[in-house]
């Protein structure tokens, strides 16, 4: 156990025995839970890609119909950000979480039932309600779990998950079509989102660092719980409380200095996950219409994902030596020539895994460098608020993604076509990024 180091004659702020020790079991063991809740967060949001062909072929609905539905939970998603990312500034990080499992659990259950579009989008909106809270949550939760040295790495791992969910999950998607209707995968989704549950109460304690900035009535016995689990002495008292700020959390987002970097971020994420989500929502029909199985269609959709999963490890390694702003630049740049070049095409199956494998790996990993930049630039108290605002008001637009590729579709316009102008959000969010103050990004980022 670590005691705790005096300076000029007082103890520490229990915040530096985290930043500046070496990451203890316990603190891997919050960022696994973490890592999983993201890749259950990767499972939900794409099982209603995996289920779409088998929609599609029992109701009969179009590609513009279909379009719609793909897009309800990111509508969901965008309110339950905004909404629940400030409360869980408020209420904590763990409350948050398991509040948010619950709802998922019955968007996922309810979407099993659904007989109609309407219901399907319905319960689909309530899934993305709980998977948007979720998102801001996770992500302070884990900033503030990890130490300084490792806290991007432990982000960027965290994002890592959400492909991760989709590789497994769609895994057994593809095997639970075979057998069954689309209904199985919702049913399965539920049931795993269930399970996490006591995994959150049991690894996931609230963190030293929302404590201390709320400071409930049982603030220093929960914080020395937490340090304990940590390899630390316990603290005989909490320094004195910081200045809370006054006005609207959302507000504060947008004054200085932080206004120019909320804007900014806000467009990036806004941009980039426009082509991220043409990606992972069109991908299983795309490749059912070219003539194959939807099995065959979520295994490319799998492939996808697990390129994914390689983009998010390999940029959480580089940052350990490069800046992140950077390189989230480049993986956005290539992920421009890597969905292009999947509008392209094959008449195969392998060739259509490859191709969506390396789009998935740079829409990815640029996807979870904006992450870590969020965790990275914001203050504890409107970190969650901070990331559930950026992805909110993202995932809103974004949910115009699949809606806009299927009416091209209907309008007539190909593949190449339609690739083409999706890949023109990452373009856009590789320009915002390169625009941001280089002062603020060298202090905030640099190594």
């Amino acid at each position: 156990m670590t005691s705790p180091r005096r300076e000029n004659g007082t103890l520490p702020d229990p915040r530096s025995l985290v930043d500046d020790a070496p990451m203890s079991r316990a603190q891997w063991g919050t960022v696994a839970v973490m890592v999983g809740l993201n890749a259950l967060d990767g499972f939900d949001v794409l099982s209603i890609s995996f289920a779409s062909p088998g929609i599609a072929a029992a109701w009969g609905i179009d590609r513009a119909a279909l379009g719609i539905v793909l897009a309800m939970e990111l509508i969901g998603m965008a309110i339950g950000s905004v909404v629940l990312g400030g409360v869980a500034d408020r209420i904590g990080r763990r409350s948050t979480i398991l509040t948010c499992l619950l709802v998922m659990a019955g968007g996922m259950f309810g979407a099993a039932t659904a007989q109609d579009v309407t219901t399907l989008s319905i319960w689909r909106v309530l899934t993305g309600l709980g998977i948007g809270g979720m998102l801001a949550a996770t992500n302070a939760a884990v900033a503030e779990a990890a130490n300084a040295r490792r806290r991007a790495l432990c982000v960027v791992l965290m994002a890592g998950g959400y492909p991760v969910g989709s590789v497994v999950g769609g895994s057994i998607s593809a095997l639970l079509l075979v057998h069954y209707d689309w209904q199985a995968v919702f049913i399965f989704g539920g049931l795993a989102t269930l399970a996490f549950i006591p995994l959150v109460l049991w690894a996931a304690p609230e963190s030293i660092a929302f404590l201390l900035h709320r400071r409930p009535m049982n603030a220093l016995s929960r914080i020395n719980h937490v340090l304990v689990r940590m390899g630390h002495a316990p603290v005989a008292s909490l320094p004195a409380p910081e200045p809370k700020p006054q006005g609207v959390p959302v507000a504060q987002l947008f004054a200085t200095p932080l206004a120019r970097t909320s804007v900014l971020l806000t467009l990036a994420y806004f941009a980039h996950i426009m082509t991220f989500y043409f990606i992972l929502k069109w991908i299983p029909k795309i490749v059912a219409d070219m003539g194959f199985a939807p099995s065959d269609a979520a295994g490319v959709l799998v492939w996808a994902s697990v390129g994914g999963a390689m983009g998010s490890l390999l940029l959480g390694l580089l940052t350990i030596r490069a800046r992140l702003v950077p390189l989230t630049v480049g993986a956005m740049l290539l992920s421009v020539i890597l969905v292009v070049l999947f509008g392209r095409g094959s008449a195969n199956i392998p060739a259509l895994s490859l191709v969506a494998a390396m789009a998935g790996f740079a829409t990815n990993a640029g996807v979870v460098g904006l992450y870590a930049i969020i965790a990275e630039v914001f203050p504890t108290h409107l970190r969650a608020t901070a990331t559930g605002f950026v992805i909110g008001v993202g995932r809103g637009g974004s949910a115009l993604a699949p809606v806009i590729a299927g009416f091209l579709f209907v309008a007539g316009y190909g593949l190449a076509t339609v690739a083409l102008l999706m890949a023109l959000g990452s373009l856009v969010a590789a320009g915002a990024l390169m625009v941001l103050r280089p002062d603020k990004t060298e202090r905030s980022y640099g190594k």
